[in-house]
């Protein structure tokens, strides 16, 4: 609208008939007219109220006209008398019954005669017939009634009762209303001729703009409902004009301002950290998916809540302090390291977490953001790489002192072969030194085991299962009889693989070493290598078999086993043992399957892993290798 239009608007009349003001003068008299019919309803209520007291006034009278009459006829126990003073009362067109009873409540007289000698009074009316004893007029859930004394020579001895006929006095109240009534629907009646005729000029438009908002909140485009039609020239359509001009200038903004919170919830829902926003009592009043994926918990579980109901005590009490602070300060807490138990995740996690503050119009924080960066993997990593560089140098000293070992070892080796065939060596001595001789060859044995793990040759070679598992029990043969497991072994000889020496050493270590740490109070431990096939694939191979009777494993822990950095030896473990023997299993195109069972109901507990190594994958292995060098078979460890 141009500037020139909105002057002339300005600069209409205003005792223009289409003005405004001259609607709202004509409204004015509408609530005249309201007013009109609340005066006449308040005169109907005063009708109403004295001709109540009107009542009262006249059942006073009666109920002493009957008392005072029914007094002499009482004191000679006259009872036709009596009755007919209560016929006489009946008569009056106010009255609907009549009588005398007793202070006790009985019936002396009544109109309804069988009703004599009976307790006919309410708990209500009872009341009256204590000392001091008066006329009154009771209000009772029936109506009015009228009670008056009957005293006989000085001495008050029955109540005389009035009951009233209240239609006379519903006729007459009627009568008022329906006067009232008839005046206030004429009057209603005209006034509300002169709504309808201002219908047109004032409700249109006004709905015409109720419609349009209501569309607009209920999704529908501004574009598409606005511009609204002008259809009056007074005051209305100008707020139709400006309601226009706002619409469209907030459509404006609105695809701007949409652009931008398009760009923030993106950047809030893709972007690898987590982010939260907390109010003053530490509520969350949002998140991103990623912060709630963290806690194991969906979005809505966190909304509204605070941070001591979603998170562990630990974690919860350190991000109330931060934000405590933040909003005292108004300043940020960045890099903070925090850490927590998850139960819903079952695992400890940790977090980088920076805190800032959001602040709102006028400078004051309104919320407190967060930024959680989660650094369990790094932690675990590093703590990882500490302890295997702590193995790896234990492993090059062991193969250190082994091949230190092994000369001396030679040496003795040869002096005990001397000794035992010395002519001076009765056969008690001679026996000595043969066994002597066992256990020097028996050290000599570890110590060339020790030297097979440690040097792992860079090809495939064949590899003997059966003596590879016989080189892990000896390195094992100290805890398998501290803990008194029974070795029960079953191999065909010889079941030989295409694999790496080293790597599947290191897998059966793993295996072996698990199944005697799952048997603290002693168990068997069974090993089998036999020719098999995959029911699955249908594809040949050979299948190892390693099973315990140990404590066995819940179905959760089944599931996480090969998770890196998940165990269950608290201390004692890393959580990359079977984790790595997966890696490498993957790598010889073999596949594992993992069957366990607790204690429970009587049955017994244990575990099996069976690993299967397919034909074909070992040709892919050695297709390979071949072009770097070919196959080899599995050098002996020398000294």
């Amino acid at each position: 609208m141009s500037a020139r239009s909105w002057n002339q608007e300005e600069g209409r009349d205003a005792s223009s008939p289409t003005s405004l003001r001259r609607q709202l003068v004509l409204w004015t008299v509408l609530v005249q007219c309201v007013l009109v019919l609340g005066y006449m309803g308040l005169s109907v209520w005063k009708d109403v109220r004295l001709l109540s007291d009107r009542s009262e006034q006249r059942l006073r009278y009666q109920s002493q006209f009957l008392a005072i009459s029914a007094s002499a006829p009482l004191a000679q126990h006259d009872m036709d008398t009596l009755l007919g003073l209560l016929k006489i009362e009946r008569e009056a067109v106010t009255v609907r019954s009549a009588q005398i009873t007793d202070l006790l409540g009985r019936s002396i007289v009544h109109t309804d005669s069988w009703l004599n000698g009976r307790e006919v009074l309410r708990d209500e009316e009872m009341a009256v017939l204590k000392p001091p004893y008066k006329t009154q007029v009771l209000h009772t859930a029936s109506g009015l009634e009228g009670a008056s004394p009957v005293e006989v020579n000085g001495k008050i001895v029955a109540m005389a009762w009035i009951y009233p006929d209240a239609r006379s006095d519903r006729a007459q109240i009627a009568g008022v209303i329906k006067s009232s009534s008839l005046y206030g629907v004429l009057a209603i009646a005209a006034n509300a001729l002169v709504a309808i005729l201002l219908a047109g000029t004032i409700t249109r438009p006004v709905r015409q703009l109720v419609r349009g908002t209501r569309k607009v909140a209920q999704g529908t485009s501004p574009g598409e409902v606005f511009p609204l039609r002008v259809t009056s020239r007074n005051e209305i359509g100008e707020l139709t004009e400006a309601f226009n001009a706002m619409v469209a200038s907030l459509e404006k903004q609105r695809a701007g301002l949409n652009d931008t919170l398009a760009l923030l919830d993106s950047m809030l829902a893709n972007a690898p950290v987590g982010f939260a926003f907390l109010d003053r009592k530490c509520r969350f009043v949002r998140l991103n998916q990623y912060l709630a994926d963290m806690n194991g918990q969906p979005v809505s579980r966190h909304l509204g809540r605070d941070v001591k109901e979603v998170f562990p005590p630990a974690f919860a009490g350190d991000a109330s302090r931060m934000v405590d602070r933040v909003f005292e300060t108004g300043e940020s807490v960045r890099d903070r390291e925090m850490s927590a138990y998850l139960p819903d995740v079952g695992q400890a996690k940790s977090w980088n977490a920076n805190f800032f503050p959001v602040r709102a119009a006028g400078e004051r924080v309104r919320w407190v953001g967060v930024i959680l960066s989660e650094t369990t993997e790094r932690k675990q990593t590093e703590e990882a790489l500490r302890r295997s560089e702590k193995l790896a140098a234990a492993g090059r000293l062991a193969a250190s002192i082994a091949h230190e070992i092994n000369n001396p070892l030679e040496g003795v080796t040869n002096l005990l072969y001397l000794l035992r065939h010395h002519d001076s060596l009765d056969p008690e001595a001679r026996h000595y030194a043969e066994m002597a001789q066992h256990e020097v060859a028996r050290v000599s044995e570890i110590t060339q085991q020790t030297l097979r793990f440690y040097r792992q040759s860079t090809l495939p070679v064949i590899v003997n299962l059966g003596e590879a598992i016989d080189s892990v029990l000896v390195l094992h043969q100290g805890k398998v009889h501290a803990g008194q497991v029974e070795i029960l072994r079953r191999y065909r000889q010889p079941v030989e693989v295409l694999a790496m020496s080293g790597e599947i050493r290191q897998v059966l270590a793993n295996l072996v070493g698990n199944a005697l740490d799952a048997m603290p109070k002693g168990g068997r431990l069974y090993l089998r290598v036999s020719p098999s096939a995959d029911w699955r694939t249908g594809s040949v191979g050979i299948r190892l078999v390693c099973a315990d009777t140990g404590i066995g494993m819940e179905k959760s822990v089944q599931r996480r086993i090969f998770e890196p950095f998940f165990t269950t030896k608290e201390a004692t473990g890393t959580g990359l043992g079977l984790w790595v023997s997966a890696e490498i299993l993957a790598k010889h195109s073999a596949t594992v399957r993992v069957r366990s069972r607790t204690a429970e109901k009587g049955k017994p507990s244990g575990t099996v892993f069976m690993v299967f190594f397919p034909a074909d994958g070992l040709q892919r292995i050695l297709a390979a290798k071949e072009a770097e060098g070919g196959v080899r078979e599995e050098p002996a460890v020398s000294t």
